[in-house]
């Protein structure tokens, strides 16, 4: 199984990974890690990404996900992937039943707060705007709101996928952490 988070930026798509990664034990992808130095840039001084940008990054991705796929291994990747279009891109070829998109979502206000307080991140918070025009909201996606903490999140996200965490690897205080 693997799960893209997605959505725009501030989102929280890097936090919730790794957390995830952390309660399953699952590979791991920061989808802004293979980013070009010329896309980084772009979005460093403002200049929202073109569908050219993009594509190069997006066929790395799915490698990367062909590559889980074809190794029996469970993944967690963070992809804006704001576009049918690039959610296609990364699925391509792929058993549909191996790979599922999950949106964060939040109020705009919400992440213009928390864009406010990220330090050290090339994304450019004046992008937001531009990426919420550009959200085309998929159909078959996971749901969930970011208002809530990260654990909540997880959770919620790991109960969506039908996925438990492993014993080891639970929150604190949740289900199986009061049986070991």
């Amino acid at each position: 199984m693997i799960a893209i988070l997605m959505g725009v930026t501030g989102t929280g798509k890097s936090t919730l990974a790794h957390e995830l990664v952390h309660r399953t034990g699952w590979e791991f992808a920061e989808g802004d890690d293979y980013h070009t130095e010329a896309n980084k840039e772009k979005m460093k001084a403002g200049v929202p990404l073109t569908d050219g940008d993009r594509a190069p990054w997006l066929e790395v991705l799915h490698g990367i996900l062909a590559g889980w796929v074809e190794a029996g291994k469970n993944g967690v990747m963070t992809c804006s992937a704001l576009k049918e279009s690039y959610r296609d891109a990364l699925t391509e070829g792929l058993p549909p039943e191996a790979v599922h998109f999950v949106l964060l979502e939040a109020p705009k206000e919400v992440l213009e707060d928390r864009l406010s307080h990220r330090t050290g991140h090339f994304m450019n918070p004046a992008l937001l705007n531009s990426q919420l025009a550009t959200l085309e909201i998929p159909k078959d996606a996971i749901d969930i709101s970011v208002t809530q903490t990260t654990a909540v999140s997880v959770q919620e996200i790991l109960d969506k996928l039908g996925v438990p965490a492993k014993p080891e690897m639970q929150a604190p205080g949740s289900a199986g952490a009061a049986s070991r």
